[in-house]
C-alpha cells in the first residue's frame, strides 16, 4: 500500500523544510507550494491524500481563498497550519472546508497526531457502511449512502469532519450526545477534552443548516452536557 501524499502550502521556506522533514520520517510522500495559484496546481497534478495549508499567502489567493477553490473540485482533507489564532479566523476556516487547524508554533508529535486523525476520518468516511439510507430531520435530509446532505430539496456542502459530526447527532437522533461521546466517536480519543473545538464545529454546522443560526431550531445545546440533533416534532431537550 502506498504511503499518503501530503501537500504542504506555506510562504515561509522554513516551516516548509521543518514539515517536510517531520513527514518524511514518517514516511508519508511531501509536495509542496508557497503560493495559492502553485498550491492549486500542485492539487491537481499531484493528488495529495490532504493539504496542510497556510492562511497568510504572499499573493492575493490567501488560505481562505485556496480551501474555497479545492472545494469547488475535491473533497480532500485540508488542515490549517496557522499563526492566526483568533476564534473568528478559527471559524473562518472551518466554513471554507477546513477539516482541522493547527497553530504556530507547533510541535511535531501533534502534528502528526491531527494528520493521523484527519486521515483516518477521511478513509473510514469513504469505507463506511450505513446503517440506513436515509434520516430526515424536519426539512433536513441526510443520504448516508451518499453522503449528501440537503435542506429542502437544496444540497448542503459540509467538510468531511463537519458530515461525520452531523451523522453521529443523526443516528442518536433526538438524543443528548456528551461532548466526549461527540468527540470521542468523531475525532478520536485523543480529542475528548477539546469542547472549544466542538463548538466550533457546531456552530458552523448551524450557519449551514438553520434558518436562524443564531435561535437553533434543529442543533441543540444541552448546557454543560453537550448537543442533540431534535426532529422539530418531538419534544426538545434543553438548550
Amino acid at each position: 500500500m502506498n504511503s499518503p501524499k501530503i501537500l504542504v502550502v506555506d510562504d515561509e521556506p522554513k516551516v516548509i523544510h521543518l514539515v517536510r522533514e517531520i513527514l518524511s520520517a514518517a514516511d508519508y510522500g511531501v509536495c509542496t507550494a508557497n503560493t495559492g495559484a502553485r498550491a492549486l496546481e500542485q492539487a491537481v497534478m499531484e493528488q495529495p491524500d490532504l493539504v496542510i495549508l497556510d492562511i497568510l499567502l504572499p499573493d492575493p489567493m490567501d488560505g481562505y481563498e485556496v480551501a474555497r477553490r479545492l472545494r469547488e473540485f475535491t473533497s480532500i482533507p485540508i488542515i490549517f497550519l496557522t499563526g492566526k489564532v483568533r476564534e473568528s479566523d478559527l471559524l473562518q476556516g472551518f466554513e471554507v472546508g477546513a477539516d482541522d487547524y493547527i497553530t504556530k508554533p507547533f510541535n511535531s508529535k501533534e502534528l502528526l497526531v491531527r494528520i493521523r486523525a484527519v486521515l483516518r476520518r477521511s478513509q473510514s468516511a469513504a469505507g463506511a457502511r450505513p446503517v440506513d439510507e436515509e434520516i430526515s430531520c424536519g426539512d433536513l435530509t441526510i443520504d448516508l449512502l451518499r453522503r449528501k446532505v440537503s435542506v429542502r430539496g437544496k444540497e448542503v456542502h459540509l467538510t468531511h469532519t463537519e458530515y461525520d459530526l452531523l451523522r453521529e447527532l443523526a443516528l442518536h437522533l433526538n438524543q443528548v450526545m456528551l461532548h466526549e461521546q461527540l468527540l470521542s466517536a468523531v475525532w478520536g480519543n485523543e480529542y475528548q477534552g477539546d469542547v472549544d473545538y466542538l463548538r466550533a464545529y457546531i456552530h458552523s454546522l448551524r450557519q449551514k443548516l438553520e434558518d436562524d443560526p443564531a435561535e437553533p431550531r434543529l442543533i441543540l445545546r444541552s448546557p454543560g452536557v453537550g448537543y442533540s440533533l431534535v426532529s422539530p416534532d418531538e419534544d426538545k431537550p434543553l438548550g
